[in-house]
């Protein structure tokens, strides 16, 4: 039964996969550039202060969602260790 649950995931998960990055969702590589792009390019440095466009992005124009970006991988992490702890100590009590 457990195999047969992990292959039904997997496939559903390749599903996922191969639809995500299908042409009508996913576009080609730089084609066709946005007007946020040029706006972003040409002004990142008067409005932020900052030399590298990159970090601009990150941390002045997206800086919430990159906040809660890292509380999800806080998180997570965090979550492991517990799991992890926590069967360690079932392993040595037994």
């Amino acid at each position: 039964m457990r195999q047969v649950t992990g292959l039904i995931l997997l496939l559903v998960l390749v599903a996922l996969l191969v639809w995500g990055v299908l042409p009508p969702i996913m576009r080609d590589f730089g084609y066709p550039p946005s007007d946020m792009d040029d706006y972003i390019i040409e002004n990142a440095q008067e409005e932020t202060g900052s030399n590298n466009v990159v970090a601009a992005v990150l941390f002045d124009y997206r800086a919430l969602d990159t906040l809660g970006e890292a509380t999800i991988l806080f998180t997570a992490v965090m979550g492991v260790l517990l799991l992890l702890r926590t069967l360690k100590r079932k392993e040595e009590s037994s």
